[in-house]
């Protein structure tokens, strides 16, 4: 029975790991489809903002897959001392990586309105 729980969440683990392959994968695949039809129509630049903005969501979404599978695999299956702290290292790099990545591609903190007000926590 044991066995069989190991099993499913390996797997399960694997399946998220996948699809935060494929994601990421995608974003750039879809994000690099539309800068090429952008070109035709858009300055150059333009297109490149584009781009950069499209890929990033996709790898930032991507990464949250990935982050989930990591959480399960330390959780249900490698819970030692040395997997959970591993776990707070790939998470917080991760998690300073998308605060850089939604800077970058939004030019402003996340916690500040597209109208440059700070938003309330409910």
């Amino acid at each position: 029975m044991l066995e069989l729980f190991f099993d499913t969440v390996s797997f399960l683990v694997h399946f998220l790991e996948a699809v935060g392959i494929v994601v990421i994968l995608g974003g750039f695949l879809h994000a690099t489809w539309i800068f090429l039809i952008n070109m035709r129509t858009q300055s150059t630049h333009q297109a490149y903002v584009e781009y950069r903005r499209r890929s990033v969501r996709g790898l930032i979404l991507g990464l949250e897959f990935l982050v989930a599978a990591d959480i399960i695999k330390t959780v249900a299956v490698d819970y030692t001392m040395e997997s959970v702290l591993m776990l707070g290292l790939i998470i917080l790099i991760r998690t300073l990586l998308v605060f850089a990545l939604h800077l970058e591609i939004e030019g402003r903190f996340p916690w500040v309105s597209p109208d440059g007000e700070q938003q309330e926590r409910g």
